[in-house]
């Protein structure tokens, strides 16, 4: 067998280059099914994980740390892949005598569990998380139950809601904090000053498992506080860094009990003028909380206060932006039931993940994932958790410095300078178009269809006086994907300037390719707006914007051959909409 290419980090992983190195990443990402193009349906595409991870040209996202990668990759020195197996084998047998089932309905579903554990154990290939996974999933749907852990989660949060209000914790919390000279301090730098100590504070005693499992003197507390303050200069780091100090955020959360703290963490940075997107577990993962709890905890349903839960996963951009205008404090599902995989996170995560300027992730298992990974990300990354032996940890990774970000008001601004260019040429008496083409609807012909589009206005501008056009392919901005364009462009179709929207036919794309002194290829032939599901969204905004503005003249093929296709995807220009499972 052909030896393996050296690789050292998953950043290092580049397809394309060596046919080996290709093989071996196909092999593992269906082994953990998280390959796409074989599970489109409940695995993320790649433009759905651009949201996220900024990949280079080539490069291929491993939800993992780079040390487990190693061990897998290299199958050298194993020993902490096979202790990470047999600690999620421990977690499996807890799990089944948890509960009360006869001896031979132990025995059965033990033994299941053990056959498929030495199989993963034998090819050693299938992610630690992805195995628990699937064998709690045998296990649940063999005892047939839901939550095991229900009561336990119930009776933690119950426990950090008695801490929480104790005076003795509220005390320790609101000690004014050691300041050098707070005297040359203004009101607003003192007012900063004592939103990051209360901040980390809280980030630290929301780490601290035995606030909730058991009896925590309140000189431990002190302790806590007191220590909290090296802990400041990274938070700030991430948290006020910018123009503008207030944040979006997405809360990644870790573990029931602990969860309550972090609802008064949260509470904390609203009130500091943060805007905070909750990220739960979709389906039973251990002591994480799930959307069920918020029903069935009374605990938690009442600390959550006025939060806004979003019960659906395939939001798109235009909705989750309008939900964070009405909402300061959102509640989303991540759409798993296993440790962070982006592979596997909804559409809503990833699109809240994309809007939103800060990633604060909690706990050793987030950490894992986000810090101990050579691969950059979309966004500020700032995880905080508990090392094993109890000391804490808060580390800042800044994004990808060629990870774009375009905010609404960037895109708002943007849709403005159309507009007003727009209302400018009517005011000259100038009729104003709009032209909806195929751009990224044919993989692999883009740059054509930038191309034909652009050659084809040209032709329109040359033959039809008084007539202001507006050429999509002309306002790409690089790095703006097909999320942010939609946007931008609906702000502009539903302006009520428009006089005529013209949707590109054959023979336009005919017309294109013979100006351009050029046969129509095959992959172009018969091609329309029709082919494109962008091209069919605009079409339904166009018939609402008609409704409106009933002069607006629409031409082009009619809407009823539009209707075969559904709304855009995930980042892209094309595409249908994603719906998940959980498998």
């Amino acid at each position: 067998m052909a030896r393996l290419p050296a690789v050292t980090s998953v950043a290092d992983i580049t397809m394309g280059e060596d046919p080996q190195l290709e093989a071996w990443v196909y092999h593992f990402l269906t082994e953990n099914n998280i390959e796409y193009l074989t599970n489109p349906s409940i695995v993320a595409s790649a433009a759905q994980l651009r949201f996220m991870v900024a990949l280079q040209e080539g490069q291929v996202y491993l939800p993992c740390s780079d040390a487990l990668f190693t061990q897998m990759y290299t199958r050298a020195e194993q020993t902490g892949l096979v202790d990470a197996y047999k600690k999620s084998w421990l977690f499996i047998v807890r799990l089944i005598y948890r509960h009360d089932l006869s001896k031979q309905e132990k025995r059965r579903v033990l033994s299941l569990c053990r056959y498929r554990f030495r199989q993963y154990l034998n090819a050693r290939m299938l992610l630690p998380s992805r195995l628990v996974k699937r064998l709690v999933k045998v296990v649940l749907t063999k005892c047939g139950i839901l939550d095991p852990f229900a009561a336990k989660k119930r009776l933690a949060n119950a426990k950090a809601e008695q801490v929480l209000q104790s005076s003795e914790f509220q005390q320790a919390v609101n000690a004014f904090p050691a300041m050098e000279n707070p005297t040359s301090l203004s009101l607003s730098g003192m007012r900063q000053e004592l939103d990051m100590a209360e901040t980390t504070r809280l980030m630290r005693l929301s780490t601290l498992d035995t606030l909730w499992t058991s009896t925590v003197p309140s000189t431990v507390l002190e302790q806590e506080v007191a220590q909290a303050a090296q802990n400041i200069a990274c938070v700030r780091t991430l948290l006020s860094q910018g123009s503008e100090e207030r944040k979006r955020i997405l809360f990644i959360p870790d573990v029931a009990g602990g969860i309550m703290f972090d609802l008064a963490l949260i509470r904390t940075l609203l009130r500091q003028g943060h805007e905070v997107v909750l990220a739960l577990k979709e389906f039973f993962y251990f002591k994480a909380l799930t959307l069920w709890d918020l029903e069935d905890d009374p605990v938690i349903k009442k600390a959550l206060g006025a939060a806004h839960v979003l019960d659906h996963n395939t939001v798109s951009k235009n909705e989750l932006l309008q939900l964070l205008r009405e909402h300061r404090f959102l509640i989303i599902s991540d759409g798993t039931s296993e440790q962070l995989n982006l592979y596997r996170t909804s559409v809503a995560f990833a699109r809240a993940w994309k809007e939103c300027d800060l990633i604060l992730a909690k706990g050793r298992r987030n950490k894992e994932i986000l810090m101990e990974s050579s691969h950059l990300f979309t966004r500020d990354i700032l995880a905080f958790w508990r090392n094993q032996d109890g000391t804490f940890a808060v580390q800042a990774k800044p994004r990808a410095e060629w990870a774009h970000k375009f905010s609404e008001k960037n895109l708002l601004a943007k849709a403005k300078e159309i507009t007003d260019a727009m209302r400018a040429a009517r005011a000259q008496g100038k009729t104003v178009m709009f032209y909806s083409a195929v751009i990224g609807s044919i993989p692999g012909q883009t740059d054509v269809a930038i191309t034909l589009v652009n050659t084809f206005v040209e032709s329109l501008r040359s033959r039809m006086e008084g007539t202001f056009i507006i050429n999509p392919a002309e306002h790409f901005v690089e790095g703006m994907d097909g999320d942010d364009l939609m946007y931008m462009w609906e702000n502009v179709q539903r302006s009520g300037l428009l006089d005529v929207w013209r949707f590109q036919t054959v023979p336009d794309i005919e017309a294109s390719f013979a100006l351009l002194g050029r046969k129509v290829p095959s992959v172009w032939s018969g091609k329309d707006a029709t082919f494109s599901t962008g091209c069919t969204k605009e079409m339904h905004i166009a018939l609402e914007v008609q409704r409106k503005h009933p002069e607006l003249q629409i031409i082009g093929p009619s809407p009823e051959r539009f209707f075969r296709r559904n709304e855009y995807g995930v980042g892209k220009y094309y595409d249908a909409t994603l719906t998940r499972t959980d498998t």
